[in-house]
Parts: structure tokens; C-alpha cells; sequence
């Protein structure tokens, strides 16, 4: 195994990474500022990003930053459900047991958010996968104009699709509701170098391992999407390692991108 053979205290690129060791780049910094705006005086959020480029450690980030007894997050990611079922998830999530309606469950969730005194966050990861009814009904859950109380609040994490549906006129009131829009773009080649080397030194290894000419080929076939990068280091790593080769050079380069082609 390559870590022994580089000296690493852990794998470093996994993509279930630990909060401590998300590298927190101008990207997600940028992320991050917008959502605590959310936070303090938004209904609903726009997160997107293609697949890959690090949606879910921003959200994971920004997670980890809640005040405990201020906010109820709940996450949910089986977007693709009918109203009804996507329903009885968020109402579990919040810790109650799910009524049988969709109506019922409406009620259950606004009676829910609306008797606590901490806020409820929906995160909806996946959520260019939500049914055009779906979107409605979330919608009509943060549409009061009455109650100035803002007891749930809504993120909609999800591919690029999203945006596009959200352009429909049957969704204008939903998108005029988005208090903060924020995409999440793939590495510059400068951040993939920075994100190879913070990856390397996190697990008590050596950022020069990687020569500058590889980090750039690792950029160029990633395109930047952080996943990528993941998977290719991985396997130049692994490589590496079989060859017992402390360094990882254009040859090993060339003989590791192979096995991450499909």
C-alpha cells in the first residue's frame, strides 16, 4: 500500500474527506461567506456546480460552522422522489414521525419548524433531480408573507440543469425567492497545484512527490474537477509505489491516467 511507501498517515484524496482537511480555497471561501448571508437574512439558496467540483465539502463545511442550538440542519439527498416521499423524509429528519398526505405532511413540517425555536435548514443536495411539482411545493414552504418569523430556510444544491429549470415561468416564483445564487467553478491549474500540495502535507507527506510538470498534467485531464484530481493522484500514487518510486514523474504520469479512463 502507497502510504507506508510515502510515508502518509492517511489517504489523501478520498472524496468522504474529513472537515478538518477540506481545503478551503477562494472558491469555497467565496461559498461559505454567501451562505452565513443566507443564513442571516435569506429564505431560499442556489448552490450549483457540475458533478465533482466540490458542492458537497462546501456544504459540509458550512454545516460544521451552525451553532448547535440555533439551527436544525437536514440533509437529504434522495432528491428524486415524488413530493409525497421527499416529504416524509424532511419530516424525519426533523425528528417526527411521517403522517400518510402530502397535505398532512405540508402541515407537519410548517407546524414543525414554525413550534421550535431553533431554524430548520433544508439541504437539498441532488436537487436538479426534484420533479417540477417538488420544486413548487418546497417553494410554497417559505412563501408566507404573513409570518415574519423565518423558522425554515431552504439550500438547493445541484448540477447545472437546476439553473435552467429554474428559468421556466412556472418556477419564476420560486427563482424570485433565491436570496443568494452562487456557482461553484472546477480548480484554476494555480489551485489544483495549491490542492495537490495541501492534500500531501494534511497526511504528513511531501508536496514535492508530485513534479510541477505532473501537477499540470493532472490539471489539464482533470479539467480542475477536485473528483478527478482525486482519482488520478490516487492512481499515479499507487503506482508509484509499485514501481518503488519516491517520485512521480511524466512516465509514471502517462502509464497511471490508463487506468482512469473508462
Amino acid at each position: 500500500m502507497f502510504l507506508n511507501h510515502f510515508h502518509m498517515n492517511e489517504q489523501p484524496f478520498v472524496e468522504r474527506i474529513p472537515v478538518h482537511r477540506i481545503s478551503q480555497d477562494e472558491r469555497i471561501a467565496q461559498g461559505i461567506n454567501r451562505l452565513k448571508y443566507f443564513l442571516s437574512y435569506g429564505s431560499i439558496a442556489l448552490l450549483t456546480g457540475e458533478t465533482g467540483v466540490g458542492k458537497s465539502c462546501l456544504l459540509k463545511l458550512f454545516l460544521s460552522s451552525l451553532v448547535d442550538n440555533r439551527y436544525q440542519p437536514v440533509y437529504i439527498h434522495l432528491t428524486h422522489l415524488k413530493t409525497a416521499g421527499l416529504f416524509k423524509i424532511i419530516v424525519s429528519g426533523m425528528g417526527e414521525i411521517p403522517k400518510t398526505t402530502k397535505g398532512n405532511l405540508f402541515t407537519q413540517i410548517l407546524d414543525k419548524s414554525q413550534r421550535s425555536d431553533i431554524t430548520t435548514i433544508l439541504i437539498l443536495d441532488e436537487a436538479h433531480l426534484i420533479p417540477s411539482d417538488g420544486l413548487i411545493d418546497l417553494r410554497l414552504l417559505v412563501s408566507s408573507g404573513i409570518n415574519e418569523n423565518q423558522s425554515l430556510k431552504i439550500i438547493l444544491a445541484g448540477q447545472e440543469d437546476l439553473r435552467y429549470q429554474l428559468r421556466r415561468s412556472c418556477h419564476q416564483p420560486l427563482a424570485h425567492r433565491i436570496s443568494v445564487k452562487y456557482h461553484l467553478t472546477a480548480f484554476s491549474q494555480h489551485q489544483t497545484h495549491a490542492y495537490l500540495d495541501y492534500q500531501m502535507q494534511s497526511v504528513g507527506s511531501n508536496d514535492k512527490i508530485f513534479e510541477p510538470e505532473v501537477k499540470t498534467l493532472i490539471h489539464e485531464y482533470s479539467n480542475g474537477i477536485p473528483r478527478q484530481i482525486n482519482n488520478i493522484a490516487t492512481a499515479c500514487l499507487i503506482q508509484a509505489a509499485a514501481l518503488n518510486s519516491h517520485k512521480i514523474t511524466q512516465p509514471i504520469f502517462s502509464q497511471s491516467i490508463r487506468e482512469c479512463q473508462i
